[in-house]
């Protein structure tokens, strides 16, 4: 490794924060991320050279997380279980309880979506990647993104529409 690739223990403490949000943003369970963000990178570890001397670790990291993810849905043991109720209310950040309640309800409709549509949006919004990127990442066509996108966003709209910003049902 040369000395310009980050060492695997630097590399972790630099950006494993920024890995367990996008974990999060994908499963939307703070436990889920941080299981997912650990295998992710205990399989990585063993051949961390290689993944060091690529262009861009992260993205790398990040589309192994999103197809780890991706394939925890075949899992029997990854059983996820949307409820109405959000079981770790965020910490008060001074933001304003509607504002607060509004991302809570656009989270628990995020959830509801399947795991594909979850992942292309989480990559498309939250880690403002463009179509081709996601198409590769996941390893699916740019228009197969798009349909997708589109699906999940139409869902999560008519979902929304439905629900005030308390989250309560209209």
């Amino acid at each position: 490794m040369s000395s310009s690739q980050p060492s695997f223990d630097a590399f972790v403490a630099a950006r494993g924060s920024a890995l367990l949000r996008h974990a999060y943003v994908l499963t939307g369970d703070r436990h889920l991320a941080e299981d997912l963000v650990q295998e992710v990178l205990t399989h990585l570890y063993r051949r961390w050279d290689k993944v060091a001397a690529t262009t861009s670790p992260e993205a790398y990291v990040k589309t192994s997380v999103t197809r780890q993810f991706l394939s925890w849905r075949r899992r029997r043991s990854y059983a996820e279980r949307p409820t109405d109720a959000v079981p770790e209310p965020r910490a008060a950040q001074g933001d304003s309880s509607d504002t607060s309640a509004g991302d809570d309800a656009v989270w628990r409709q995020l959830a509801t979506l399947p795991h594909r549509q979850r992942a292309i949006l989480a990559l498309r919004f939250y880690d403002d990647q463009s179509d081709a990127q996601i198409a590769e990442i996941l390893g699916i066509s740019a228009s197969a993104v798009r349909a997708h996108a589109s699906r999940g966003i139409t869902t999560l709209r008519e979902q929304l529409a439905g629900t005030d910003v308390s989250g309560a049902m209209s």
